[in-house]
């Protein structure tokens, strides 16, 4: 499989060579300055969530890797993420992920989760974007979120 990409804002990408859609990692801050305060963990996990739906209306699939992580980390035993089992499951789930994601959008925010994504996504040579309207097939809608390059 190919994807005709350019890791730079701005600049037009494709799906791959036979059209199918791109499985793209939504990478962002989750656990990063939430003192693992639960209220504050589902915000951001609700702001990873709002990229999801322009991600799929743009004929993708957006994958966030909490989505997998967190149901692995209860059935580990974990009741949280600031159990000392999490450390083994939130990260490499990511790596994993990575593995099969075609892409990664990257929300802003500080996150060395985020940031550790983005590393892997590049050395794998995969297309990293910062907008939205760098995800092929995005058109912008009324309720998108906004995302502004990650500092």
């Amino acid at each position: 499989m190919t994807i005709t990409a350019e890791t730079t804002p701005g600049t037009t990408t494709t799906a791959d060579d036979e059209g199918r859609p791109l499985l793209v990692l939504l990478a962002g801050p989750y656990r990063s300055g939430t003192g693992d305060d639960p209220d504050r963990l589902a915000a951001n996990l609700a702001r990873l969530e709002a990229a999801a739906w322009p991600v799929f209306r743009a004929g993708h699939v957006p994958m966030i890797g909490e989505w997998v992580a967190l149901p692995v980390l209860r059935g580990a035993g974990g009741t949280s993420v600031a159990d000392p089992v999490a450390t083994g499951i939130l990260y490499p789930t990511a790596d994993r992920l990575l593995a099969h994601c075609d892409a990664v959008l990257r929300l802003p925010g500080a996150s060395a989760g985020a940031d550790q994504d983005v590393a892997i996504a590049r050395e794998r040579g995969l297309p990293v974007w910062y907008r939205l309207e760098d995800v092929p097939g995005h058109a912008p809608a009324a309720g998108d979120p906004e995302l502004a390059p990650a500092a």
